[in-house]
């Protein structure tokens, strides 16, 4: 079986759970996901990403209490030469290999070669600010004994066609009302 290509343009469900499935983000209510600030903060980080991945693009998402559902599209047609910008100074430390050249006494600065970021790139990206956010949430409030943490991987199903992701889309937007049937479930 041959691994397939992350990066690849399509549509991707992706499920992401807290460590232990703990419950972080807030709590059910009438069928109606009440975020905390923790799951606030995990609304921003997931709006954010395609500012910082300009081949990301966002369709139906769900924080529950302890994990995360949705569905990001991968387009890499909208990239460009200059599309490693937004990433450089957002998710990742901005690059120190890109020094102007001096040629015929003109001081050039390279233009970085695109680069086409891949699901898991996305997903780490997710998971390492909406962690180090909600710990830095977690520490303001001098809850000392508690520390954040995402399940090591993640959850992922390439969307084969329009019919699963009419069904996915569902699932994702009926996934509060059915908390009481989720192992995880406590009152």
């Amino acid at each position: 079986m041959t691994e397939f290509d992350y990066s690849t343009d399509g549509a991707y469900f992706v499920t992401i759970c807290t460590d232990n499935r703990a419950n972080f983000f807030g709590k059910i209510v009438d069928d109606e996901m009440v975020l905390n600030q923790c799951g606030e903060i995990i609304q921003r980080c997931w709006d954010d990403l395609p500012n910082h991945y300009p081949n990301c693009r966002l369709d139906a998402f769900v924080i529950m209490p302890n994990h995360v559902h949705g569905i990001v599209w991968i387009d890499n047609s909208v990239l460009r030469s200059d599309a490693d910008a937004g990433v450089g100074t957002g998710f990742k430390p901005v690059p120190t290999d890109s020094e102007p050249v001096s040629i015929n006494n003109i001081n050039i600065k390279p233009i970085p070669a695109t680069k086409i970021h891949g699901l898991s790139e996305m997903i780490r990206a997710f998971k390492t600010f909406s962690s180090r956010r909600i710990n830095e949430l977690l520490t303001a409030k001098l809850e000392i004994n508690l520390v954040f943490r995402w399940q090591r991987s993640f959850h992922d199903r390439i969307v084969r066609d329009e019919a699963e992701l009419n069904r996915i889309r569902d699932y994702i937007r009926q996934n509060p009302n059915n908390w009481k049937k989720d192992k995880d479930f406590s009152k």
